[in-house]
This record gives structure tokens, C-alpha cells and sequence, in this order.
């Protein structure tokens, strides 16, 4: 069964529409941590799922675009960076790793766009991994899940988050360095000719 070309790129722009709502209703909870943050966090987790959907979709019937290329991993950062940026604001985050982290999200995401006249960066395999990895981390830093089973969780969600950070920066500096291979061979095979 076909489906409409534009379906994956329509579920990415959701997931990008679903950022700021996701990160009012975290706010607006005013660390209750009651129905409000619950759904924040639910929004959350349904809306970054989304990005295997909109991925699935597009790869299993051959509408893979670069507007989806470019449009997907903004979308994933959008959410998860309102996500780091809201746990920061309620204390619940170390600013600095918020910082470390949406530097290197909007560093790339920058560079995506500068060069996306020239070529699209589709995301690589360990910014894939980094995106699960955030992913998992905050969502158990998002559902308030110490209110059923203690401060225990806590313990996970630090581990969980260090596993998140330490991909980011690697995935980070593997970005860089492929780019930079990359524009080498390019001005190695314009040299050749």
C-alpha cells in the first residue's frame, strides 16, 4: 500500500510543532510533579518515537528526501534540547551539561545547514546511537518516577544521562572528523583533475 510522499516529512515537522508545547507543559508543572509533568513527559516519549517512524516510513517506500535528511535530526534536537533546557530550569540538571550539550547540537546543526546547498548530511550511526541514548535518558529524567519507587531511580537516571553526554561528545567529534575527511578528499580529487 502506497503512501502519501509527504507522510515522513509531516510526522518530523509533529515531532519539531511538539518541542515548545512539550517544554510549557514540563514548566507549568512547577515541580508538582503531578498530572501536568506526567503528560509532559509522555508528550515526549511519543514524540521522539515518532523519529523511527518517520525514518521507517520513508526508507520502506523509497521517499527518502533531503528536506528529511535536513528536517530530522532538527526535529530530534529541538525535542531533546527543550528537554535539557527544561530539567536544567527546575534544578533537576547540571547547566553545564545542558550547555555542553546544546553547543554541540546547535554547532551541528548549524554546519548541517551551512553546507546543505552542497551536500546533505544524513546522521551517521553514532548520532543515531546518541539520539536513543538521550532519548532514554530523558525520558526516565522526565517521568517523575521516584514518586512510585523512590530515590533510587535516581541512581539509573545519572547513569543513563553520563551515557547520553559521553555520546554526544563522541558522536560530536566523529561528526567533525568525517566532515573534515571528507572536505579533504574533496579538494584531494578537484586537485587530481
Amino acid at each position: 500500500m502506497a503512501i502519501p510522499r509527504q507522510l515522513p516529512n509531516a510526522i518530523t515537522i509533529v515531532r519539531i510543532l511538539c518541542a515548545p508545547v512539550f517544554l510549557w507543559m514540563l514548566l507549568a508543572d512547577g515541580e508538582a510533579d503531578g498530572p501536568l509533568r506526567w503528560w509532559a513527559a509522555i508528550l515526549f516519549i511519543v514524540a521522539i518515537a515518532t523519529d523511527g517512524i518517520d525514518g521507517y516510513l520513508a526508507r520502506k517506500h523509497e521517499i527518502v528526501t533531503d528536506l528529511g535528511k535536513l528536517l530530522d535530526p532538527i526535529a530530534d534536537k529541538a525535542l531533546t534540547g527543550c528537554a535539557f533546557v527544561g530539567l536544567s530550569t527546575l534544578g533537576e540538571l547540571p547547566w553545564w551539561v545542558t550547555v555542553l550539550v546544546l553547543v554541540r547540537e546547535v554547532g551541528i546543526t548549524v554546519h548541517r545547514l551551512v553546507v546543505a546547498s552542497d551536500h546533505v548530511v544524513a546522521a551517521a550511526w553514532m548520532g543515531k546511537l546518541k539520539t536513543v541514548a538521550q532519548a532514554v535518558a530523558l525520558s526516565l529524567a522526565l517521568l517523575p518516577l521516584w514518586t512510585l519507587v523512590g530515590d533510587w531511580i535516581h541512581v539509573v537516571n545519572t547513569i543513563t544521562m553520563w551515557i547520553a553526554v559521553l555520546l554526544t561528545v563522541a558522536s560530536g567529534i566523529d561528526y567533525v572528523v568525517t566532515e573534515i575527511r571528507g572536505a579533504r578528499r574533496g579538494r584531494g580529487a578537484g586537485a587530481a583533475r
